[in-house]
């Protein structure tokens, strides 16, 4: 944060004000009583409570001051007062636990709000609330509710309805040409030229000397000509929002914000990256890259966002990086600009500007019919097995492969649309390879990588060959970050370096398990069944809509169960089981080798079948040959020598 700047200051004011309430809730709990203190202390008693976007709404009547020892059921409800709506916040709901009929002493400073054309008023700041329990029957109720879990009805509010997105669609959709929906990236007609607002304005082809000649301020007469580099999408920053008015929303990323943006690059050779901020969906980013990577563009109406350095944007320069030296010579700045002037001998670039566009204008104009220009440098393909042997680090590489099995990092401290997806994939140069490099290869997708929804969806469906352009190689890791583009499709434009990438033709092999077998790896294993755990072979009901794992006991029937994420009553679970089974394996004779296997796996179906003609007698599976297995490898510890795998089934 900005030293001074007003972030910083509303983030200290936020910590004030949760130390002042913690210190308030302690102080309360310390006393075990209500504060004596009554001046302008509102009493409520709660009538109804739902959620509508993350605050917790309880519509309330007042009750007039009552004794301290009257209950609840018994306090007196002043007709005469109008019904309350009082929003507590997030974390103040869970603190309360409110249900129907509790009573509730909201201290100052809390604050009524009146609407318009709403007769309801509206109680806010409401932090410094506590629910008042003082009869024993009050007490008795709420150790009794306390056992079960009140479910909120939760009013869900269309973002297109609050901010009345179709209308304005609607309204977009009538204006003429000549009023394009403010930043959405334009594509140049010839015949067009003469009465488009960009061809009455100067053309420059410096981004340095647009930056110094015009400042932060933005471009509003000029323009600047670049060569498109690189088209991906980045996630938005949290709260960020789109400043045009009558813009589309941001890109959805499993819930994430994103943005397209573009990396371009000017005849001196310097970058920019250009943030602009709508698209249709994820989806669109292949058609982006196929037509715009390579071709000429015009900027106006931007400006300054950010100025950037390698020590503050190393992903950033990593991929620019990929990109120097040019392939032409550039333009050297402060010398003619004939061509026996332009030079290659320059410095990489140690600085960048981010730009973004500004409303009310077209910003991006794309001549999708002129050549590819020579300045453009495509995508470099190169083998897995070649990638391998990089010594460099943190460097861009691109590669087709074939991915085999796909697997969410499971941290529970992580929240799910935070958390790192593995990949893993192989080609022909490693599949080919007879031994000191692996046949299959991990590729950590990090959360600021968006993918769109057709590569997860064809993921979900099955095996899929992938092009990972501009993924990052470093520390014998190979890493999908922000910038990295995954596709389908190859692109128009690539070289291959004489990489063999020749399609796989016969079936998959993967790597058996041995002593050079790592963690968080994938392996074959074959061995002989020595030991059973009995002791934790469990089974679990499933939600048969969402696979849900975690159900709960239906508040209202205890004989039933209750679905959280689908917010519904499962009345048909699927009945899921976990087994563990010991092997020997000569690949690894002093270790203790435990493999999971599911209900769904074939280990799994092999071992039930031979356990139930045999009456469940442990001693039938023993000593039965298993194998080849597939398998992920969770962990290899030493002390005890002891290697965890869990059976998979490959895409």
């Amino acid at each position: 944060l900005c030293r001074g700047g007003l972030a910083e200051r509303l983030c200290r004011l936020q910590n004030r004000e949760r130390s002042a309430i913690s210190f308030w809730r302690h102080q309360c709990l310390s006393d075990d009583n209500i504060p004596s203190d009554k001046s302008g202390v509102l009493i409520v008693k709660v009538l109804e409570i739902f959620e509508e976007c993350t605050i917790q709404v309880a519509i309330c009547q007042q009750l007039e001051q009552s004794p301290a020892t009257l209950s609840p059921e018994d306090a007196v409800i002043n007709e005469e007062e109008p019904i309350l709506k009082v929003l507590f916040t997030r974390e103040t709901a869970a603190h309360l636990k409110s249900r129907p009929r509790d009573v509730i002493h909201i201290y100052p400073p809390w604050q009524k709000l009146l609407l318009q054309n709403a007769d309801v008023p509206v109680i806010m700041n409401t932090y410094f609330s506590q629910k008042v329990l003082r009869s024993e029957h009050s007490e008795t109720r709420e150790k009794t509710y306390g056992l079960t879990k009140t479910l909120i009805r939760k009013n869900i509010i269309s973002l297109a309805q609050t901010f009345r997105l179709d209308d304005v669609d609607d309204k977009l959709h009538q204006e003429s040409s000549d009023n394009q929906v403010p930043c959405a990236p334009q594509t140049r007609n010839n015949s067009d030229s003469k009465r488009h607002p960009l061809a009455l304005s100067a053309v420059n082809d410096s981004l340095l000397e647009m930056v110094e000649s015009q400042g932060a301020v933005g471009w509003r007469e000029v323009q600047v000509q670049v060569i498109i580099q690189r088209v991906y999408c980045l996630p938005a920053r949290e709260g960020y929002r789109s400043h045009a008015q009558g813009n589309k929303p941001l890109l959805s990323n499993g819930g994430m914000l994103c943005r397209l943006c573009l990396l371009v690059q000017d005849a001196y050779g310097m970058f920019s990256e250009v943030q602009l901020q709508s698209l249709s969906s994820t989806d669109d980013i292949e058609q982006y890259c196929r037509r715009w990577e390579g071709k000429s563009c015009c900027l106006a109406g931007m400006k300054i966002l950010q100025r950037t350095t390698r020590g503050r944007a190393l992903g950033l320069f990593s991929l620019i990086d990929s990109l120097w030296p040019p392939v032409v010579p550039v333009k050297v700045p402060g010398q003619s600009q004939d061509s026996e002037m332009m030079t290659t001998n320059l410095p990489p670039p140690s600085f960048c500007y981010i730009l973004t566009v500004q409303s009310g204008e077209i910003h991006v104009e794309v001549d999708e019919e002129e050549q590819i220009s020579n300045l453009y440098q495509p995508p470099a393909v190169h083998g897995l097995k070649e990638i391998l042997r990089i010594d460099g680090c943190n460097e861009r590489c691109s590669f087709w492969a074939q991915v085999l099995y796909q697997r969410l990092q499971t941290k529970p401290s992580v929240p799910i649309d935070q958390r790192e997806m593995l990949l893993f994939v192989t080609d022909s140069t490693l599949q080919n390879v007879v031994h000191g490099i692996p046949k299959v290869v991990a590729v950590s997708v990090t959360a600021s990588c968006v993918l769109s929804m057709e590569i997860i969806e064809a993921l979900s469906a099955g095996s899929q060959l992938v092009f990972f352009k501009d993924a990052l190689w470093g520390n014998g890791r190979i890493i999908c970050v922000e910038r990295t583009v995954l596709l389908l499709q190859k692109p128009l434009l690539c070289s291959a370096a004489g990489a063999d990438l020749s399609e796989l033709t016969g079936p998959v092999r993967l790597d058996e398990l041995d002593s050079t077998t790592q963690a968080s790896s994938i392996c074959a294993l074959r061995g002989t069944v020595v030991g059973v755990n009995e002791s934790t072979a469990f089974s679990w009901p499933t939600c048969n809509r969402c696979g849900n794992g975690k159900l709960e006991v239906c508040p209202q029937d205890r004989e039933l169960l209750y679905c959280n994420q689908c917010s519904e009553v499962v009345t048909t679970p699927v009945l899921k089981m976990q087994l563990e089974v010991f092997l020997s394996c000569p690949s690894r004779s002093q270790s203790t080798v435990k493999v999971k296997v599911w209900h769904e796996i074939t280990l799994f179906v092999l071992l039930t079948m031979l356990l139930f003609l045999q009456t469940y007698e442990v001693q039938s599976v023993l000593g039965k040959e298993v194998g080849l297995l597939s398998c992920y490898v969770h962990s290899i510890t030493s002390h005890p020598n002891c290697v965890a795998l869990e059976e998979i089934v490959l895409l």
